[in-house]
C-alpha cells in the first residue's frame, strides 16, 4: 500500500541532494538516503531520477504562480514591484529549491521545451497579463511589445537569481528587487 505522504518525502529529499551534489552527480539511492528510506520504495513512486526533477519543478512553478496570483492586487506599477520581490523573495526563502530551480533544471536543454512548457507559459502569461492592464490603463507605453517586455522581466529576474545562487548567495537577493523593477519599469514608462 502506497504512503500518500511519501511522494512528498522524495521531493524534499530530492531538492536537498539536487542542491547539494548537483542533479547530474546525484543518484537514486542519494535521495533515498536523505529521505530515509530503501531506494526500491522511490521506483513506487516516480520512475526516473528526472521524473523526480520535473515533479519538483510543475510543483514549485504552480505554487509560485499561485501565490504570486493571490498577492499582487494593487494597481500595475506596484503590480510589477510586488512580483518582482516575491520571484526574489521565494527564492531566497528557499536556497536549495533556487540552487535546484536557476541551475540544475539548465543543465537539461530539453527540459523547458517538454515538461516544464505549461508551468513556464503560466508565469509568462501573469506577466503578460499585468503588463497589458498597465498599457490599458495608460500606466505604460501604449506600443509596449507585451511578448518582448515579459521575457526581458523574466530575463532580467532570472539573471539575478541565477548570478545569486552562483555567487553563493554573498547578499540578499530581496534587496535587488527595487531596482530591478525601477529599471524595468522606467523602460516600459509612457513618454512624457
Amino acid at each position: 500500500m502506497r504512503d500518500p505522504d511519501k511522494p512528498q518525502q522524495i521531493i524534499d529529499a530530492a531538492v536537498r541532494v539536487f542542491a547539494r551534489k548537483g542533479y547530474f552527480n546525484s543518484r537514486v539511492s542519494d535521495i533515498a538516503r536523505e529521505a530515509g528510506i530503501a531506494a526500491g520504495t522511490i521506483y513506487l513512486y516516480f520512475k526516473t531520477k528526472e521524473d523526480i526533477l520535473i515533479r519538483v519543478f510543475r510543483e514549485k512553478m504552480a505554487e509560485f504562480v499561485s501565490a504570486l496570483w493571490r498577492a499582487i492586487a494593487e494597481e500595475p506599477v506596484a503590480k510589477v514591484r510586488r512580483l518582482v520581490s516575491m520571484h526574489f523573495e521565494i527564492l531566497e526563502q528557499q536556497p536549495e529549491m533556487a540552487a535546484v530551480v536557476q541551475v540544475e533544471l539548465r543543465q537539461g536543454q530539453k527540459f523547458f521545451r517538454g515538461p516544464a512548457t505549461q508551468e513556464i507559459a503560466a508565469y509568462f502569461a501573469l506577466i503578460a497579463s499585468l503588463l497589458e492592464e498597465g498599457v490599458a490603463a495608460g500606466l505604460f507605453r501604449r506600443d509596449l511589445p507585451v511578448k518582448v517586455a515579459t521575457k526581458m522581466l523574466f530575463g532580467a529576474m532570472d539573471q539575478m537569481a541565477t548570478s545569486w545562487v552562483l555567487g553563493k548567495r554573498g547578499y540578499r537577493l530581496a534587496d535587488t528587487a527595487p531596482a530591478v523593477a525601477d529599471l524595468f519599469l522606467q523602460g516600459i514608462a509612457p513618454d512624457r
